[in-house]
């Protein structure tokens, strides 16, 4: 089965082809970050005009680097939520008409699900259960992976998501857009017990997070230090901040594998890109004995491809959509 997915709930406009959920074809990505980085963060209206702009080229190249034609396509599969809703509209519309025409199936994915689903396409082995961590830019959850599309969250954060806090700090420190990487970088050289970071504890799920704070502390001690004159260690400071977000994610994910008792933890999402998470997971699943999988960093940002191996298993549980289908900024996994 041949799905041709859509992802398009940020700033990254992606269309896929994808085989049986388990073989990318192809993946098309254009990104924008260029268009945003002037402005030090994504612009939704900006996001969305670039979305109309090219996903009907990236649909056509997808067709043309794979040799294949529409009559070749089963199903549509797209990202319907969360993320910035003009963005999900234009994908929703764009797949909406494009299933319509060829009369095919119409997918609709939750963009978290697609994430998890991107270890689908780095490991064909990969079967549920399994825990999973989604860490990105507007989503930070542990999920219980009961099957693929019964999937339990077992907590999450209560504020920040783990990639927003990684992106204001990268900004305060004046690193440029995207931060990720530029951040991960500059920590490398950094003493990571230099500068103090808070660590949260929230009552009522010791599995759930609380970024607010770190973010908060890292802005308060930039701001200082600039009142004051001082100079900042800015490789000491990134080298703290991820350490203290990795001592928030680690050791609360090991815990709720220890009571599901599983053997296999997955992380995916964009912060699953960054060297000291990953560097700490495969640390302390090593220590557990449990298999760890992380997709290689091409699958961690967003992309269609992924969209297209969660698709398949949604249409083999009977997930479709018509044209009543919409967009929504907000939705639980």
């Amino acid at each position: 089965m041949i799905i041709l997915s859509v992802e398009s709930s940020c700033d990254e406009t992606a269309v896929a082809l994808v085989r049986d959920g388990r073989e990318v074809l192809t993946d098309q990505v254009f990104s924008q970050a260029d268009l945003h980085a002037v402005y030090g963060g994504v612009v939704p209206e900006i996001a969305s005009r670039s979305h109309i702009e090219v996903i009907y080229q990236l649909a056509d190249r997808a067709l043309a680097v794979t040799g294949l034609s529409r009559a070749d396509i089963d199903a549509v599969a797209v990202t319907y939520a969360p993320g910035l809703i003009g963005a999900l509209l234009v994908g929703v519309n764009f797949a909406k008409s494009l299933a319509f025409g060829l009369g095919v199936p119409l997918i609709p994915v939750h963009h978290i699900r697609g994430h998890i689903a991107a270890n689908y396409l780095a490991f064909p082995e990969l079967e549920p259960p399994f825990l999973c961590l989604a860490i990105s830019g507007g989503n930070t959850l542990i999920a219980d992976v009961r099957d693929y599309t019964d999937i339990r969250v077992l907590g999450s954060t209560r504020d920040d998501a783990a990639g927003e806090c990684f992106d204001k700090t990268a900004r305060v420190l004046g690193l440029p857009y995207p931060g990720g990487k530029p951040l991960d970088d500059l920590s490398q050289s950094g003493d990571d017990t230099k500068y103090h970071m808070p660590l949260s504890h929230v009552e009522g799920n010791p599995l759930d997070m609380s970024f607010s704070g770190l973010k908060t502390a890292v802005i308060n001690l930039v701001h200082g230090a600039e009142q004051r004159g001082e100079e900042l260690d800015r490789a000491s400071l990134a080298a703290s901040f991820t350490k203290a977000v990795s001592d928030s994610l680690v050791p609360r994910t090991m815990e709720a594998l220890r009571e599901l008792g599983y053997d296999k933890l997955a992380v995916a999402g964009g912060v699953a890109a960054n060297s000291r998470i990953r560097r700490d997971f495969t640390q302390a699943a090593s220590k557990a004995g449990a298999r760890l999988y992380i997709p290689p960093l091409k699958l961690c940002g967003d992309n269609a491809a992924m969209i297209g191996a969660q698709g398949y298993y949604e249409y083999m549980a009977g997930h479709t959509a018509g044209a009543e289908l919409n967009a929504f900024a907000t939705l639980e996994v």
